[in-house]
């Protein structure tokens, strides 16, 4: 399912910002019109008295959306040149005129979306309080019930509030915008709440004055967040602080929760009340009872957002931005991304369909030597964010419309005509219109209702959920060291990266989310560079040793397969991620040759027979097959691996598990050991620079292994065919994704250059072409 064909493609505006006629055919002053008189409160004491003269142009305009195919026209109504006094006397000529815009619209098959607030306060209302009156909750029902008795029987659509996050903090909190406003903080909270209720009873009133049946929605903003991967921890750190409530009382406006929770779900939010509580207005259940009128659809203006990720201790981290992140001249970030997480959160969280009621941005636009206007950034811009849509659709999520913000160049309140978020230039000096490129694009958008919205994906990040296995001699350690959800005190290993039959980890992020390692190396081979084999190669684990483990050894790969049922063998290595202090491995036997060997097992000479090695944090080993060996009681470790899950038990210390001896595999174990043993020199290559320790700790037929340590920031290029990379410790970003330790996750093949950054320490394995 994509875009449906009821799908609403519109553009959006706002009364001042675009039609001037401020002192025209009896229109009352707002505060616009007041603080634009203000010195210095405006960019070069711009004001909005002629803007894009709208007022005078509307057919042309409207012409344009018809030709551009908008199937839907956002825009608000001027309070005061309706109501020039906020109440009583109606202004008809200012009611002619948005019929005449209505009935235009109509005759060109376009659908209006009348907004009743986009912060054009009457001046008379302001002058008696305004929206801190508890009186403008009767006012603004008054006006509403005049919309709907002038405009209703050819207007289906309406929604009351544009934004209030923004008119109460930039207007009465920290006086950027109209009625440029400082007032305390207190008195914020109770003009938020007049607000609330004031949109409650113009529901009430338009659905009471409606000539036909209407619909009736709210457009708020606030703060978007998404998740710096699509792991589940992420989602959660994303949605909770999208709707969570700000510290910084300068600024606190600036949310979603305190504003949507009350309308679409009857309450404020708990956290709010608890925080805000010696700021807050009487509450009553009357009031929650009038500002939660039944609604049917929900707005969101949308523009940008912040990525977050859960860290080590499941606290919400926020990702900096890097040097040189997208911004639009306004200087807001560009986040397509938040657009998708942002409608799935609030259809989650609310349950109503959803328009996009505003998204776009601003650029530095100029007329060229052609006569047209190039934007290919704001065309970038929208195909990102339209993808963002195209893809929550298709992922379920009710979006109903989408409005681009905005139609034309236009007033950009406190910036005057500085900033541009039109698809259609406007020529401040002459009037004139002419179309920009993105106007074209949309145009072939909205023609081919969004099909050519596509994306070339980028390769991506393979996050894996480990598998955990109970060990009669696990512990708990992999919960304490690394968060993990264990699924008791006895847990032994974590299959960090297997397609094991026994143990196959599935993708926690991405387009293949949910699919298993080793459906994806059957099905998409091309991420592993195609390489030949009948299994993934490698399995990496980490073991927690609370007890020894029992003192076994590995067949090769020739003797697995004829004893094995075709298995691989297993070579092997560790890393030592933590050990006791005076910890040893037993890695070895003592035996000259088989026959000693033999003797030493029938006549369980075990502290004989065995070769103890000290270890410490940090130590790294490679076991052959053949060799004797056994992991201590303390001891935590990295361990990468064949794909083989083939172990002979040689001696289990006379453990019972589940009341009965576990079997041993002595003749099995004789048959592969190699005797004499061998001790083979490891030469770890170090390789030191500013930002970054790497050790090339072995490289063999089967694996190489390196140990990476980030400091700063460093580029790295993969040329094998996959790498998998474990981060042992710290937190950091690899191109811009959060990492951290406990993480594990594979660069599929054609990956290319990647950065780390960060304070972090990686294992990172892989096979050679």
């Amino acid at each position: 399912m994509s875009f449906s064909k009821e799908f609403i493609w519109g553009v959006a505006t706002s009364s001042y910002q675009i039609e001037g006629g401020s002192y025209e055919d009896g229109k009352g002053l707002n505060i616009w019109d007041v603080f634009c008189r203000e010195e210095g409160k405006i960019f070069d004491d711009h004001t909005g008295d002629i803007a894009c003269d709208h007022y005078h142009r509307y057919k042309e305009d409207i012409k344009a959306m018809k030709e551009m195919g908008v199937k839907g026209y956002r825009f608000s109504l001027n309070w005061a040149r309706i109501l020039p006094n906020g109440t009583g006397y109606k202004n008809q000529k200012g009611i002619d005129f948005y019929n005449n815009i209505i009935n235009e619209l109509i005759k060109n098959d376009i659908i209006p979306y009348i907004t009743l607030y986009h912060w054009e306060l009457p001046y008379e209302l302001h002058k008696k309080g305004g929206w801190l009156n508890e009186e403008i909750i009767d006012w603004f029902a008054e006006y509403a019930a005049v919309v709907a008795e002038e405009f209703s029987d050819r207007v289906k659509y309406f929604i009351t509030l544009n934004e209030p996050q923004c008119f109460v903090g930039l207007g009465y909190l920290q006086g950027n915008h109209a009625p440029g406003l400082k007032i305390q903080i207190k008195d914020t909270f109770q003009i938020i709440h007049n607000a609330l209720r004031a949109h409650g009873k113009a529901v009430i009133a338009l659905r009471e004055h409606a000539k036909k049946d209407i619909e009736i929605g709210y457009a708020p903003t606030g703060p978007m967040f998404y998740p710096a991967t699509d792991r589940e921890e992420d989602i959660n750190a994303a949605r909770e602080q999208l709707f969570s409530l700000p510290d910084d009382m300068s600024n606190w406006t600036w949310n979603v929760s305190w504003f949507s929770d009350p309308v679409f779900l009857g309450n404020y939010p708990e956290e709010g009340l608890k925080k805000y509580k010696k700021y807050l207005p009487d509450i009553t259940k009357e009031d929650m009872k009038l500002i939660s009128q039944p609604l049917d659809f929900m707005g969101e203006n949308i523009y940008n957002g912040a990525m977050v990720y859960s860290g080590l201790n499941k606290e919400i981290k926020f990702v900096n931005r890097y040097i040189g992140f997208p911004k639009t001249s306004t200087g807001w970030p560009v986040t397509p991304e938040c657009i998708y997480w942002g409608a799935k959160f609030l259809v989650e969280r609310y349950k109503l369909p959803l328009y996009i009621t505003e998204n776009g941005m601003a650029c530095h636009d100029v007329k060229s030597v052609d006569g047209r206007v190039h934007d290919p950034n704001r065309i970038d811009f929208l195909h990102r964010y339209l993808y963002g849509v195209k893809k929550a659709i298709e992922d379920g999520i009710n979006i109903a419309g989408y409005f681009e913000w905005s139609f034309m160049d236009n007033f950009e309140w406190n910036e005057g005509y500085d900033k541009r978020f039109g698809l259609i230039y406007v020529d401040y000096t002459t009037l004139e219109r002419t179309w920009k490129d993105s106007a074209y694009w949309y145009q072939k958008v909205i023609k081919e209702n969004g099909e050519n919205i596509i994306m070339n994906k980028e390769k991506e990040i393979l996050f894996l959920n480990p598998i955990f296995v109970e060990m009669i001699w696990g512990g708990d350690r992999l919960a304490l060291e690394y968060n993990y959800d264990i699924p008791s005190d006895k847990t032994g290993e974590c299959w960090a990266v297997s397609a094991h039959k026994n143990g196959d980890c599935s993708i926690a992020n991405g387009t293949f989310k949910g699919e298993r390692l080793s459906s994806l190396w059957t099905n998409h081979r091309e991420l592993f560079g195609n390489i030949e084999g009948d299994r993934f190669p490698l399995l990496v684990k980490i073991i927690d040793a609370k007890d020894d483990l029992s003192i076994q050894v590995h067949p090769d790969d020739s003797y697995a397969k004829k004893n094995e049922n075709g298995s691989l063998g297993k070579t092997e290595c560790w890393y030592i991620l933590d050990c006791n202090e005076d910890a040893n491995l037993i890695i070895g036997h003592n035996a000259k040759d088989k026959e000693e060997l033999k003797q030493m097992i029938d006549k369980k000479e075990w502290n004989k027979l065995i070769r103890k090695v000290p270890i410490k944090k940090g130590d790294f080993f490679q076991i052959e097959p053949g060799t004797v060996h056994a992991i201590t009681a303390g001891t935590l470790i990295l361990e990468t691996q064949q794909n083989s899950d083939i172990t002979y038990r040689l001696y289990d210390y006379d453990r019972l598990s589940n009341g009965v001896p576990r079997e041993l595999h002595i003749e099995k174990s004789i048959d592969v050991i190699r005797a004499p043993f061998v001790e083979k020199d490891l030469q770890r290559k170090i390789t030191k620079e500013m930002y970054y320790t790497k050790e090339e700790l072995v490289t063999c037929e089967y694996y190489f292994v390196d140990k990476v340590d980030i400091a700063g920031i460093q580029i790295f290029r993969n040329t094998s065919p996959f790498l998998i990379m474990s981060v042992l410790e710290g937190e950091g970003m690899i191109n811009h994704t959060p990492i951290k330790k406990g993480d594990h996750f594979i660069l599929p093949n054609g990956f290319g250059d990647y950065t780390l950054e960060g304070n972090i320490s990686i294992i990172s394995s892989g096979v050679s072409k």
